[in-house]
């Protein structure tokens, strides 16, 4: 073991490194804080990951450690391991003040294994960049692998500046304020009146629908009127409005309206990558039938 050229036996054994460093990790200083990761934090990560990633390629040949990150010997069994978190993620209950296994995203072993993919993506990228040969096998490479380092990077990095309050909008009165989910009040770019709330029924008495005819006030001059319902946001610089709840005692006649706002201003990089690897899956599949035919 550990003899050149390493095998999946050392992938394994790599991906198994970095759990029981995160194990320590988890036990030494607790879950991952994402909050402090945030704008301008997370920008300034992203560049030195860049960077760490293109120095690692560059050195591939001085150091076999960095040359064996680009091979598939240290990609699938790094892959298990994401699967494996991944499946335990969709099994438990995810819970954002929850520990080790109820919070995998702040769990430490999850970030690491996922920050080792990341690595792998961006060193194999660099490789197959620099040995372009054909357009019809490099071009769906390079649209899946990119776009998952893309979804994959942003998504992570851009969790700690996603923004979710909730506000309690009032026929006749404008409100500024929020409450974040720790519960503290938070003054908004934009105000929000209620207008009309409105309320659909089934036979039985039971809400059908219910959605609110609301009035948004920017601070950037905007005076918008619109209705939202529920699964129907509302969009308005850069936040989503959602239906949320209203006055349950006072059904149809509610004077009020819970609203949820949602701010995640990497999404955008997010659906980039998505569209990149669903760009790729069709470039591999319309080049794969002319090969047929």
């Amino acid at each position: 073991m550990w003899t050149k050229p390493w095998t999946f036996k050392e992938g394994f054994l790599i991906g198994g490194g970095l759990i029981f460093a995160g194990l320590a990790l988890e036990l030494s200083v607790g879950p991952v804080n994402w909050d402090s990761f945030a704008w301008p934090a997370n920008g300034i990560v992203l560049v030195g990951f860049l960077a760490i990633i293109a120095i690692l390629f560059l050195l591939r040949k001085r150091a076999y450690a960095f040359q064996f990150v680009s091979t598939y010997q240290a990609a699938i069994p790094a892959l298990v391991y994401a699967v494996v978190l991944t499946i335990i993620m969709g099994l438990t209950r995810q819970l954002k003040d929850g520990t080790w296994l109820n919070n995998m995203l702040s769990f430490w072993p999850f970030v690491l294994i996922y920050v080792y993919m990341a690595v792998i993506l961006g060193v194999i990228i660099l490789r197959r960049l620099m040995h372009l040969s054909s357009w019809k096998r490099d071009v769906p490479f390079l649209l899946n692998h990119l776009g998952l380092f893309v979804a994959l990077t942003t998504a992570t990095l851009g969790n700690a500046d996603m923004q979710r309050v909730k506000m309690i909008a009032t026929v006749g009165e404008p409100e500024w304020r929020a409450l974040t989910q720790q519960g503290a009040v938070k003054e908004m770019p934009i105000a929000i009146e209620l207008k009309k709330f409105i309320m659909e029924t089934y036979d039985n008495g039971s809400p059908k629908r219910f959605a609110s005819e609301i009035q948004i006030l920017t601070k950037t001059g905007k005076n918008i009127e619109t209705t939202v319902d529920v699964n129907k946001p509302y969009e308005v610089d850069g936040w989503k409005i959602y239906q949320y709840g209203y006055d349950t005692q006072m059904g149809a006649e509610s004077q009020i309206s819970i609203l949820e706002l949602v701010s995640d201003p990497w999404l955008p990089l997010v659906y980039a990558g998505i569209y990149m690897m669903l760009a790729g899956a069709v470039c591999m599949f319309v080049i794969g039938g002319r090969r047929r035919a």
